[in-house]
C-alpha cells in the first residue's frame, strides 16, 4: 500500500463516495479508516474510535472475528470462485442455504436465492413477487406498496419502493406502479397522533384505503422494514406489522420483510418479523450475514412461493434473474462461520441487554440537551433526532449535525449522520463499558453546539 502522505493527498480525488456530494467530499475529505479491532477502528492519523456505526449496520461480530477470517482463507485455498448459474453449484452455497432456511424456519422460510448485498436482495424479491403472480395467472398484479420513510436500497426497484425523497428525486422517473402509505411514526405523522396504538390503526386504515383505490388485484406485494433504519430508526408501534400482515392476507398481497438491517439479532430477535410474531412471504437479508467480511446477501421465500415455482408447467417459473456472484463460495463460507459465531455468542441476547443500557443513556441525554427532539431505539439500533426548536420540531441544520458528529469523534466515538438524525448501530459484541463510552461521546458532541 502507498504511504500515509499519498493517501491523505489523494483522498476523495479519484473516488466518488456513496451517499455524498463529490464536491463536498473534495472540500472536506472523509476520514480514512486503516484498521479495525474489536469494536474500534483506527484512522490514518492513528486515532482510535469506538465504532458506534458498526461499519454500516453490518459488523455485528466486530473487526476481529478469527473464525470468519479463517473460513475465507481456507475457501480461497480450496475454491476462490465458481458460478452458481444453471448446472453448477458449490459446497458452501448448499450448506449456507440449508443453514438459513433452518435459522428462519419459524418465519416460514423454505428456500434461499443468493445475491451480492441488500439492494440485490430487494431487487430479487420484487422480481420474484411479480413472477409469482404470472405463474398464478394473475399478471395484473404488478404494483408495489411500501411505507413512507422506508429504505430498500439503491437499484431502480429498491429506489422506487424507498419512501424518502432524498434517495429518489435525482433518479426519477422510477419504477411505475409503486405507492406509499404513511409510516407509523409517533414523532412525525400526518395525523398528528402521538398514541402508538391509535397511530397503528390510522396507518393500517391508510394502507387499506390505498389498496382499495389501486385495486387489490393489481398489487403484487407490500414491503416494509420491521424497524425503519435509514429513515431515522423509526420503531413501529407494537402490533403494526401484524396489522399489515392481516391486510395483505385479506387482499391476497405478498408481504416482503426487509431484514437487511434487522436480521441476525440487531433488534434483540433473530429477525424483526419474529419480534413482531409475523410470517412474511419473503425476507431480504445481507449485512450481518457475513458480518461485513464479504459482500453477500440472500432473498428467502416461503413454501407457498416455492411450490408455485417448482410446480410450474409453463415458462413463467424459470428464473431469468441472477448475479455473477450469486452463491459466491468464499462469501458463503464467511456466512457459515458468521452464523455459527452469532449463535455461539448469543448476540440477540447481548443486543437486548446492551440495548436497554443504551436506551437509558439516550433518554438521559434527551433530558440534558434541548437540541434532542426525540430518541428511538430497539435492541442495538437507535436514532437521535436533533431539532433547533422542540415545540415546532424544526430539524437541526446540516452544520449543526456535522458539529455534533465532529465533537463525538473528538471524544473518540464514530457516529453516522442521516438528515437530522444521529444513527447508532454498533457491533453486537458491545460491552457495558462500550455503551458508556458511546454515551459520553454523544454527550460531548451535543455539548459542542451549545
Amino acid at each position: 500500500m502507498r504511504d500515509t502522505n499519498f493517501l491523505i493527498e489523494n483522498n476523495a480525488k479519484s473516488i466518488w463516495h456513496p451517499m455524498a456530494h463529490p464536491a463536498e467530499m473534495r472540500a472536506n475529505p472523509p476520514k480514512i479508516i486503516m484498521k479495525g479491532e474489536g469494536v474500534h477502528v483506527t484512522d490514518v492519523n492513528g486515532r482510535t474510535l469506538l465504532d458506534a456505526v458498526g461499519g454500516l449496520w453490518n459488523v455485528n461480530l466486530g473487526y476481529s472475528c478469527d473464525p470468519i477470517k479463517k473460513a475465507i482463507a481456507d475457501q480461497l485455498d480450496a475454491l476462490p470462485y465458481y458460478s452458481g448459474f444453471r448446472g453448477t453449484s458449490t459446497g458452501p452455497s448448499i450448506e449456507l442455504a440449508y443453514e438459513l432456511t433452518e435459522w428462519f424456519k419459524p418465519e416460514g422460510m423454505a428456500r434461499a436465492f443468493f445475491t451480492s448485498g441488500g439492494s440485490d436482495s430487494v431487487e430479487s424479491a420484487l422480481r420474484l413477487a411479480r413472477q409469482y403472480w404470472k405463474i398464478k395467472g394473475q399478471s395484473d398484479r404488478t404494483k408495489f406498496l411500501a411505507l413512507k420513510k422506508g429504505y430498500h436500497g439503491t437499484h431502480f426497484g429498491g429506489a422506487s419502493v424507498n419512501g424518502n425523497a432524498n434517495f429518489r428525486r435525482n433518479y426519477e422517473p422510477l419504477l411505475p406502479g409503486v405507492f406509499h402509505a404513511p409510516a407509523p411514526w409517533t414523532y412525525r405523522n400526518p395525523f398528528n397522533e402521538t398514541d402508538p396504538a391509535r397511530l397503528a390503526q390510522l396507518c393500517a386504515a391508510a394502507m387499506e384505503d390505498e389498496i382499495a383505490f389501486q385495486g387489490a388485484d393489481t398489487i403484487a406485494a407490500f414491503i416494509m422494514e420491521p424497524v425503519l433504519g435509514a429513515g431515522g430508526v423509526i420503531v413501529p408501534p407494537d402490533g403494526f406489522m401484524k396489522l399489515a400482515r392481516e391486510i395483505c392476507d385479506r387482499h391476497g398481497i405478498l408481504m416482503i420483510s426487509d431484514e437487511v438491517v434487522t436480521g441476525f439479532g440487531r433488534t434483540g430477535a433473530w429477525s424483526g418479523a419474529r419480534l413482531s410474531g409475523v410470517k412474511p412471504d419473503m425476507m431480504t437479508l445481507a449485512k450481518a450475514i457475513t458480518s461485513g467480511y464479504f459482500p453477500l446477501g440472500a432473498t428467502l421465500i416461503n413454501e407457498k412461493i416455492a411450490e408455485a415455482f417448482e410446480g410450474d408447467q409453463t415458462t413463467f417459473g424459470s428464473i431469468g434473474h441472477g448475479y455473477t456472484y450469486s452463491g459466491h463460495p468464499v462469501g458463503c463460507a464467511a456466512g457459515i462461520a458468521a452464523l455459527a459465531e452469532t449463535k455461539r455468542l448469543k448476540l440477540d441476547e447481548n443486543a437486548v441487554a446492551r440495548g436497554k443500557e443504551l436506551a437509558l443513556a439516550l433518554e438521559q441525554l434527551k433530558v440534558r440537551h434541548a437540541i434532542v427532539g426525540d430518541v428511538r431505539y430497539k435492541g442495538l439500533m437507535a436514532g437521535i433526532e436533533l431539532v433547533s426548536d422542540r415545540d415546532s420540531k424544526k430539524a437541526a441544520d446540516k452544520k449543526t449535525m456535522a458539529a455534533v458528529a465532529d465533537g463525538a469523534c473528538e471524544a473518540g466515538v464514530m457516529l453516522r449522520v442521516s438528515g437530522n438524525n444521529l444513527i447508532l448501530s454498533p457491533p453486537l459484541i458491545l460491552t457495558t463499558a462500550d455503551v458508556a463510552k458511546i454515551a459520553e461521546g454523544i454527550d460531548a458532541g451535543l455539548s459542542a453546539v451549545k
